[in-house]
């Protein structure tokens, strides 16, 4: 077997986790893959996986061939997908993270249109409201909120949102509706610790005028889900972007209030790993979702790609 099917072999073997799969996927026995494996350790002299009865993982040489092994074969593709014209649709394997909320509310259910475009494209979604590490993971695109820490990765912004003040109905029916940014120290908060723009302490400002205000709460959540659920249950009420809970203000299911005075707006931004050039399918991905948000928050932002500091 040559090096180059080996090492495809390989980098299937890592996605599934597993040799039977990779097996089925190239329609050959699994034998065939663990030999392929066994070459291909053998001529680079180093443990790619370790083996158990019920695990298979990369040891930390194979997850290093395995992110530039990977990345060198999704460029061969490109530059056949790229010969062949742009008609042809993306293929392999495409992963994305993105914050657990965020991707169940705006990317899942218009998943179907993007995939229909794709039928050669695997995708996989990483789901975590923390900020993870790219190159170790794997990941082809970050979706990521907020202010971008200091990095040189390429970054591309590719929405914004308003924070509101919001709470159900029945909330502001038992405790009154605030107007003004010391009218919400009257009232219970539902903290979203995870929100790097503010936490409990806001500024708002209307024409000149700009007050602050720490938030009084007894609950203070780190995901994006348990503010809803806290919300929803008529805790109290929340400061949140408008991504969080935009099917529930379309609804009236919530309510915002206050909405002359402003909040520092909260962005999204395109990341892409380190030291290589964003995929054709990466970058596709990214203009399909900001395509999903268009309809409901449409940024006049720019649209080229740029080198930003970022995470």
């Amino acid at each position: 077997m040559d090096r180059l099917a080996a090492i495809e072999i390989y980098i299937r073997v890592v996605d599934t986790g597993s040799f039977s799969a990779a097996a089925r996927h190239f329609d050959i026995g699994q034998p065939a893959v663990s030999k392929a494996v066994a070459q291909l350790e053998e001529w680079l002299g180093v443990k790619l996986l370790l083996r158990s009865t019920r695990s298979l993982t990369a040891t930390e040489a194979g997850q290093s061939f395995y992110v530039r092994a990977k990345r060198a074969v999704e460029e061969a593709d490109e530059a056949v997908l790229a010969a062949r014209g742009t008609a042809a649709g993306l293929a392999g394997k495409l992963r994305v993270s993105a914050a657990v909320c965020f991707a169940r509310l705006h990317i899942v259910p218009r998943l179907p249109e993007f995939l229909d475009k794709h039928p050669d494209l695997d995708l996989e979604l990483v789901l975590d409201d923390r900020n993870i590490d790219l190159v170790a993971e794997g990941i082809d695109l970050a979706l990521r909120m907020g202010d971008l820490a200091d990095s040189n990765m390429t970054a591309r912004r590719i929405g914004e949102a308003r924070r509101r003040v919001v709470a159900t109905p029945a909330y502001f029916a038992r405790h009154g509706t605030p107007t003004t940014p010391s009218g919400l120290l009257a009232h219970r908060a539902v903290i979203y610790t995870r929100d790097l723009g503010g936490g409990d302490h806001w500024t708002f400002s209307k024409d000149t005028i700009e007050q602050s205000v720490q938030l009084e709460g007894r609950v203070s959540i780190s995901a994006t889900e348990g503010l809803r659920a806290a919300v929803f249950s008529h805790m109290g009420l929340a400061v949140a972007s408008e991504w969080a809970f935009s099917p529930e203000l379309r609804s009236g299911e919530v309510v915002s209030v206050m909405d002359d005075w402003m909040l520092p707006t909260i962005a999204l931004s395109a990341l892409y790993p380190t030291g290589r050039m964003a995929s054709s399918k990466a970058r596709q991905f990214a203009a399909f979702v900001e395509e999903c948000l268009a309809p409901e928050f449409a940024p006049e932002l720019p649209r080229s790609d740029s080198r930003q500091r970022a995470a």
